[in-house]
């Protein structure tokens, strides 16, 4: 048992950058700027999507849950990443790579599976669209994207369980940006070939088949379009669906290229930059695909913010109007103290002139 504990570090060190402290301002830089991006752009199609009806659909209710993983996965680790750059100590806690590890997963394998319910909405909307109102009905949404959280947060207390029960007989320096599967595999003194099968089956559930499922999808999605007599008809599929398409491609290319790839010599530093991309770019780009190419959003971003300036606007007018009673009720008031006082104010405001007794 104490062989156990000890075992079991206290804190990790990360090493990326440690022995290259020149790199450390471009990357700070990169990764702050994507970050508040994110932040302001996952936000703001969350914001436009509950508060415009015309956005109460079962589209918009899962990009709303795609732009809150992809949220709550990038604050998973660029926080600590961020505060690791600009300390010399480049460490983080036990816990905190546990939760990081957790969470990092259990999102990952959301998103997986989101993006193949999306892409059943769209096949639906397109394929089957004088029943999409029926077959999508609101509890049917509800409950895809409820299955996809919980089975996304299950997958990650299996693996993040099997990864954790590993000895690390002392072993701390985690050669990555992150606490990440892969990476805290290597840091295990005994065979670790049961938990990379099981990582690579797992990793087929939640890759290669909703990818495949994608696929046929868009098969039958670009056939239905091409049927589309109208040309404003296709150009309006290919738009919402090409958006998807997109992130589908961004998301599913990099998790593959990380976890399913065979070993190799560059397969290092090869892992790192593509976890980067799927943690941090991806969720960055998602909003800026989806608002560029949807003419839908970008109304309704402007509406919302026509509504906030018009909203500003009435609250100026009835502050100003509030003041202007309140003067004129305190002049009414002191009126039989001062009667010479209000009535040069009275003249002053253009206000007609009343007779004292």
């Amino acid at each position: 048992m104490n062989w156990v504990n000890k075992s079991v570090p206290q804190e990790f060190i990360l090493l990326v950058f440690s022995d290259q402290p020149w790199l450390e301002i471009p990357p700070f830089v990169m990764f702050l700027f994507s970050y508040i991006l994110t932040i302001f752009g996952n936000l703001t199609i969350i914001l436009v999507s509950h508060v415009d009806f015309k956005l109460h659909t079962p589209m918009y209710f899962f990009l709303s849950n795609l732009s809150l993983l992809d949220l709550c996965y990038t604050t998973s680790t660029v926080p600590q990443m961020l505060v690791n750059i600009c300390n010399t100590r480049k460490v983080i806690s036990y816990g905190g790579c546990v939760a990081q590890l957790f969470i990092f997963l259990a999102l990952g394998s959301t998103e997986c599976l989101l993006l193949a319910v999306m892409c059943f909405d769209r096949f639906v909307a397109i394929c089957r669209p004088l029943h999409y109102s029926i077959i999508m009905h609101q509890r049917l949404c509800f409950q895809l994207a409820a299955a996809s959280w919980i089975s996304g947060f299950s997958n990650s207390v299996l693996q993040s369980t099997w990864t954790l029960k590993m000895p690390l007989c002392g072993h701390k320096e985690v050669d990555h940006f992150f606490c990440e599967v892969p990476a805290l595999l290597k840091l295990s003194c005994v065979d670790t070939t049961a938990n990379e099968a099981e990582l690579f089956f797992i990793s087929v559930l939640f890759l290669l088949i909703p990818v495949t499922l994608i696929l046929i999808s868009y098969a039958f999605i670009v056939q239905a379009v091409l049927r589309i007599q109208s040309a404003e008809g296709q150009r309006k599929a290919f738009g919402t669906c090409g958006s998807h398409l997109i992130v589908v491609s961004l998301f599913y290319g990099t998790a593959i290229s990380m976890y399913l790839q065979p070993p190799s010599p560059s397969s290092k530093d090869r892992g790192k930059m593509v976890s980067l991309f799927c943690g941090i770019i991806a969720p960055m780009l998602n909003p800026l695909i989806y608002t560029l190419r949807n003419k839908e959003v970008k109304e309704a971003f402007k509406r919302l913010v026509a509504k906030s300036l018009l909203n500003q606007e009435i609250r100026n007018m009835q502050m100003i109007s509030f003041a202007k009673d309140t003067v004129l009720t305190y002049l009414t008031n002191f009126s039989a103290s001062c009667p010479i006082f209000v009535i040069t104010i009275e003249n002053y405001c253009n206000l007609p002139q009343r007779k004292f007794p």
